[in-house]
């Protein structure tokens, strides 16, 4: 085994972590879409995927190092919100935890001088890096626009998503 038991134990919580943060964005995503907020929605659903791709990241991981896959229990995702503020609120608030989780893993590599793990998280921590600045952008917007006009988040994350041209010529 490449790694230690600590670091396979260690891993796959965070397996778990990036499965439960997987179901939470779908968990969203399906409330932006009931609520007809579809831009709202399909950024959800793509969030979860690439959630869901982390965990996969850590399985095959863990599999090349030789080490046991151990997927723990996930907690039931929130599926109710009040506001559209206070979901997006909740994923930003989960991102940050993630990245703790991900310096805590960093931690324990450069601890057992496990450095091909910690060059295998270097991936992760950029990855957070986009991941919480991205929450934290849709949450301003969010904000700035209000609950009475989550259109123009809708136009936003359309925009953003080359749903709509943004060229002068088409205003």
């Amino acid at each position: 085994m490449l790694i230690s038991q600590s670091m396979n134990d260690a891993i796959n919580q965070q397996i778990g972590n990036e499965f439960s943060a997987s179901l939470q964005y779908v968990s969203i995503a399906a409330h932006f879409a009931s609520e007809t907020l579809p831009e709202l929605a399909a950024h959800f659903f793509k969030q979860a995927e690439e959630e869901r791709d982390h965990a996969m990241r850590f399985v095959n991981y863990v599999v090349e190092a030789g080490a046991r896959v151990e997927i723990p229990a996930i907690p039931t995702p929130q599926s109710e919100f009040k506001t559209v503020e206070e979901a997006i609120q909740l994923s930003l608030d989960r991102e940050k935890t993630v990245t703790e989780q991900i310096n805590e893993l960093v931690q324990l590599a450069l601890k057992e001088s496990d450095y091909i793990t910690n060059n295998f998280l270097a991936w992760f921590l950029t990855e957070q890096l986009e991941e919480v600045s991205s929450m934290e952008n849709l949450l301003k917007t969010v904000q700035r626009a209000g609950e009475a006009n989550l259109l123009f988040v809708e136009d936003y994350l359309a925009r953003k998503q080359g749903k709509i041209s943004t060229s002068p010529s088409m205003r």
